[in-house]
């Protein structure tokens, strides 16, 4: 592993966990073994931490900016 883009995976395991309602319940049950499986690779835990993390307030970013879209009556 040359670089690791905390950003970049951070997206992807958030594209991942809200197109699958499975992986979504999974996530909210154990957020730290959800990301390490989808990973596929064996992270040092701080690192692990700040991407459950980061993925935790990118879903819950998404989730208000759907909700306060609905209340001003974009979609």
């Amino acid at each position: 592993m040359d670089k690791f883009d905390v950003k970049e995976k951070i997206e992807e395991i958030v594209g991942k966990v809200k197109g699958d309602a499975g992986l979504m319940d999974r996530f909210k049950a154990d957020p730290v073994k959800t990301v390490e499986s989808l990973l596929g690779i064996d992270l040092p835990d701080d690192l692990l931490q700040k991407l459950v993390a980061g993925v935790k307030a990118k879903l819950n970013l998404d989730s208000l900016g759907g909700v306060l879209g609905g209340l001003l009556g974009k979609k």
